[in-house]
C-alpha cells in the first residue's frame, strides 16, 4: 500500500516543476500555467468527496483499479495536448482519480491492532510523502532531459504497473455500509453538520497545507528569476528537502501520543510562520529557501496525517473512509485556494506577496487552534 500510495498520488505532483516550461511550449500566462496545479488539486478534492466514501460501500479494489485505468489515460491525454484548456480538463480527472491513498490510510488504521495504529498508517503515509517528494525531483531532471510530455507518458506506464499489482496482490474487503450511495453521502454531511471535533481538525490542516502548496506554485517562476535563472531541475532537487517532513511524520506517533494533538497542531503553525519569515528575508539565496521548504513541510506534517487525519478515522472508527473523505476534501480545498491565492500573489507582487499569503494561511491555522472553545 505504501508504495501504490506514492506513485499514484505523484499524479498530483509532476506539474509542479514544469509548470515554466509548459507555459512556453504552448504559450500561456504564467496565471494560466499556475491554474493547471490549481485544477488538479481541486479534482483531488472532488475525488476524496466522491469517490472516497464509496469505499465504505463498494469493492475497494474494484474502485482502485477503475481509478487507475481513467488516470493513466489523462496522463496521455496531457502529454499530447497542445490547448491549456485540455490540459485543465484532464488534470481535474487526473487529479480526482489519484485519491488511491485515502483508500489506504483507512484501511491501516482499520485492521491494525489498536497498539499498532500510528506505526502501520504512518508506514503508508511515509510512502505517500515519498511519493510527493520524488515526484517533484524525477518530474525535474526528466522534463530537463528528455521533456515534460515525456514525464506524463512515464506516469501513464507507471500506472499501468500499479494496476496490475493492486489486481495481483489486493484482496476484497468487507464494506462498511449498507444502503445506496445517496444515503452514503447524506451521512457524510450529518457528519460534517454533527461532529465540530472534525471540523477543527480538517480546517486547520487545510490552511497549513494551503501554506505549503504556496510555495510550490511559484516556486518555479522564482527560479527561473534573477539570481537564480534556473530551470526544472533545480526545483526538483529543491524537492528533495522535503524528505525531512517525511522523517519526521515517521516519528511524529510517539509526540502526537505525549503531547496531543492540539500542541502538536500549534508547534507545526509555528514553524510554518518561521518558514515564511526566512522566505521572505533570505529568498534571494537559495540557503533561505531550502530552510523555508524544510519547515513549512514539518509544520504541515505535524498537523496532519499523525495527528488531525488520525483524530478524524479514530472520533469515527465504523466510517472511517467518511471520516477521512471529510478530512481531505477541506484538506485539498486549502491547498488549492493556497495554490490559487499564491498565482495572484505572484502577478501582483510576485515573491513578497507569495510570501504574505503562506504567512496569513498558517497564521490562520494557528488561531484556529488557540482560539477553539473545545481545546481541540
Amino acid at each position: 500500500m505504501a508504495v501504490i500510495a506514492g506513485l499514484t498520488v505523484a499524479n498530483c505532483y509532476y506539474n509542479q516543476p514544469l509548470l515554466e516550461m509548459i507555459r512556453h511550449d504552448i504559450g500561456v500566462s504564467q496565471q494560466e500555467a499556475n491554474l493547471i496545479t490549481v485544477v488538479t488539486q481541486t479534482g483531488y478534492a472532488l475525488g476524496l468527496c466522491f469517490l472516497i466514501p464509496m469505499g465504505d460501500l463498494y469493492s475497494r479494489r474494484r474502485i482502485i483499479v477503475v481509478n487507475m485505468t481513467v488516470a493513466a489515460m489523462m496522463a496521455i491525454v496531457i502529454a499530447v495536448a497542445h490547448k491549456v484548456w485540455l490540459i485543465w480538463g484532464a488534470s481535474l480527472l487526473l487529479g480526482a482519480c489519484s485519491v488511491i491513498p485515502q483508500f489506504f490510510i483507512p484501511i491501516a488504521g482499520q485492521y491494525s491492532e489498536k497498539k499498532n495504529k500510528s506505526r502501520n498508517m504512518g508506514v503508508v503515509l511515509s510512502g505517500l510523502l515519498t511519493g510527493i517528494l520524488a515526484s517533484r525531483v524525477v518530474s525535474g531532471y526528466v522534463g530537463e532531459w528528455l521533456g515534460w510530455r515525456e514525464m506524463f507518458f512515464i506516469a501513464a506506464f507507471v500506472m499501468v504497473l500499479c494496476m496490475a499489482l493492486t489486481l495481483k496482490i489486493m484482496p476484497q474487503i468487507k464494506s462498511n455500509y449498507v444502503g445506496t450511495y445517496r444515503g452514503l453521502m447524506t451521512s457524510v454531511f450529518n457528519i460534517v453538520r454533527s461532529n465540530g471535533r472534525i471540523r477543527i481538525y480538517a480546517a486547520r490542516a487545510a490552511f497549513s497545507f494551503g501554506s505549503m502548496m504556496a510555495i510550490w506554485a511559484c516556486l518555479a517562476f522564482r527560479l527561473a528569476q534573477a539570481p537564480f535563472f534556473s530551470g526544472s531541475e533545480m526545483v526538483g532537487t529543491l524537492g528533495l528537502c522535503g524528505i525531512a517532513g517525511a522523517i519526521a511524520a515517521s516519528g511524529l506517533g510517539k509526540l502526537v501520543n505525549r503531547w496531543g494533538i492540539r500542541k502538536i497542531s500549534f508547534y507545526g503553525a509555528c514553524l510554518q510562520l518561521v518558514a515564511w519569515a526566512a522566505a521572505y528575508l533570505f529568498g534571494d539565496t537559495f540557503l533561505g529557501l531550502v530552510v523555508a521548504i524544510i519547515l513549512v513541510d514539518i509544520g504541515l506534517q505535524c498537523l496532519l496525517q499523525l495527528s488531525n487525519q488520525s483524530g478524524c478515522i479514530q472520533d469515527m472508527p465504523k466510517a472511517s473512509n467518511r471520516a477521512n473523505t471529510i478530512f481531505m476534501t477541506t484538506y485539498f480545498i486549502g491547498g488549492s485556494f493556497g495554490t490559487y491565492c499564491a498565482g495572484l500573489a505572484w502577478t501582483h507582487q510576485e515573491w513578497t506577496g507569495v510570501c504574505a499569503v503562506g504567512a496569513i494561511f498558517a497564521a490562520i491555522s494557528l488561531c484556529i487552534t488557540c482560539f477553539n472553545g473545545k481545546r481541540i
